[in-house]
């Protein structure tokens, strides 16, 4: 009750906007390496004809995205006129890279895609050979292209190398700081609740260490393949999941090496209750102050 009761206090208290599409939608982001003297644009192929707002050019449906009018018209013209060897097709999103070297498509990326180059001063495509599919919620490409990978003509240059660039040092060093945060405060509650023999403390160490891994390991598969919204929602129900389980071992185990207050059932089930509120909320508040270790 005290964690549900933490959630809604944060949900009152932050603002918010609701609408028909709410919610983080999964995104495709590409990092590009031994581009930085060239002017470049970068768009991904997709195997069907639209996705989310995003479809190919049809001149019977007249839906182009640009007129003659748009700065970036002359690109896009150049992206429609590529015809694919696979028929994938060029859905009227793209991006100048030069500047970032990196290109995101961050609502509806198609499923399976290639990725698609084009070099303006030397009028130069240059395309993936592989097809790539989305791999998690938010899939992380490198690109890096050799010598020859760009051909001044009109034709379609090769050499393209494309890894899988997930951040996973990233995710296993966030694992590592909630855990160490979580014990670290339970600890200290259970010494504010009067929790002093080395026997229980050790308990509470152990408890928090088995359901604190298990927790984030499961929020961080969450996360890795739903992203940030199930992520919440996951973390409320796991916390009340985890609340029950240390209730349950801390009224049995604490009271058995516990003496006066800390061996009755019901003080320890408490501790469980105000310590679980109190990392979950401290999590809570961290998670805007550090968003790298959450």
């Amino acid at each position: 009750m005290l964690i549900l009761a933490c959630a809604l206090m944060v949900t009152a208290t932050l603002p918010m906007s609701v609408s028909a599409d709410t919610g983080p939608k999964p995104s495709v982001v590409i990092d590009f390496a031994g581009l930085e003297n060239e002017v470049y644009y970068a768009t991904l192929l997709s195997e069907g004809r639209s996705t989310g707002p995003e479809s190919a050019y049809d001149a019977e449906r007249d839906n182009a995205r640009y007129s003659p009018s748009d700065t970036d018209y002359a690109i896009w013209e150049k992206f429609v006129s590529y015809k694919d060897a696979d028929g994938f097709y060029f859905l009227q999103f793209f991006d100048e890279c030069t500047e970032t070297a990196q290109f995101k498509w961050g609502y509806y990326p198609p499923e399976k895609f290639k990725i698609l180059l084009y070099f303006p001063e030397k009028d130069s495509f240059a395309v993936s050979s592989e097809i790539f599919e989305r791999y998690a919620f938010d899939s992380y490409y490198t690109v890096r292209l050799s010598g020859d990978g760009i051909q001044v003509s009109a034709n379609v240059g090769g050499g393209m190398v494309v890894v899988k660039s997930y951040n996973y040092g990233r995710e296993i060093f966030s694992l590592i700081v909630r855990i160490i945060l979580t014990i670290a405060i339970e600890v200290l509650v259970a010494l504010a609740f009067g929790f002093r023999s080395r026997k229980q403390l050790r308990l509470i160490q152990y408890a928090n260490i088995g359901t604190q891994v298990l927790l984030n390991v499961a929020l961080n598969y969450v996360n890795y393949k739903a992203g940030g919204m199930l992520y919440v929602f996951a973390y409320v129900f796991l916390e009340l999941v985890v609340f029950a389980f240390e209730a349950a071992f801390y009224a049995f185990g604490l009271s058995k090496y516990g003496e006066g207050k800390t061996a009755r059932k019901g003080y320890n089930v408490l501790y469980a209750a105000v310590a679980n509120a109190a990392s979950f909320g401290v999590g809570l508040a961290l998670s805007y102050i550090i968003p790298m270790a959450f």
